[in-house]
């Protein structure tokens, strides 16, 4: 298990590879015996350092934990990214203006699109990859398909750009606050070392 960001240590520790077993064998999908030498302790070292991220995680609030894992877990579950998605909306809310009962039904919408779209950039744990859906033609053509979700191009700088920029705030947010204790134990398990 290798310890570079809170990010990678939350995707690792809930991988548990075989004793023996490299990461060959997820992209061969069996395990290939080497000429080189046998199993050593390396799944016993992971188990251990996997145990303490997993603590963490484990006493993250249930939305938060909900969150990280449908960001970051090596099989994230449907169940985890609605929470999160939940997560995203109800947060998003709170600070946005008031809304109709129509605009806030398509809402929920769009923030489980910019959850997608915030999960994409983020995923592989270095923030690498660019928004897909940075154009609003884009993004707009995608609610459609995904969700039957139609977002009129009409003033769209006044009624959908400023909750879109709200919700991406909302992810930052709520990352930021799962990754936090993640990133103590990596600090503490640094320094131990």
């Amino acid at each position: 298990m290798k310890i570079n960001s809170a990010r990678q240590a939350w995707h690792d520790c809930t991988y548990n590879p075989a004793p023996g077993q490299t990461s060959d064998v997820t992209v061969l999908g069996v395990v290939v015996q080497g000429t080189e030498h046998g199993p050593t302790a390396d799944h016993a070292v992971h188990g251990a350092l996997a145990g303490q991220i997993q603590s963490a995680i484990a006493r993250l609030h249930r939305q938060l934990r909900a969150f990280g894992n449908a960001m970051y877990a090596a099989e994230p579950t449907d169940d985890d990214r609605e929470e999160a998605e939940e997560a995203v909306f109800n947060l998003a809310c709170t600070r946005a203006p008031r809304m109709t009962a129509d605009k806030r039904e398509r809402a929920e919408y769009v923030a489980k699109g910019v959850f997608r779209r915030y999960r994409y950039m983020h995923q592989g744990g270095q923030s690498a990859n660019d928004d897909p859906m940075i154009k609003p033609e884009l993004f707009r053509s995608w609610m459609d398909a995904e969700y039957g979700i139609k977002l009129p191009s009409t003033a769209w700088g006044r009624d959908w750009e400023p909750f879109v920029q709200i919700c991406f705030d909302a992810c930052y947010d709520i990352d930021a606050k799962a990754l936090s204790p993640i990133g103590g134990v990596i600090y503490k398990m640094k320094e131990a070392a």
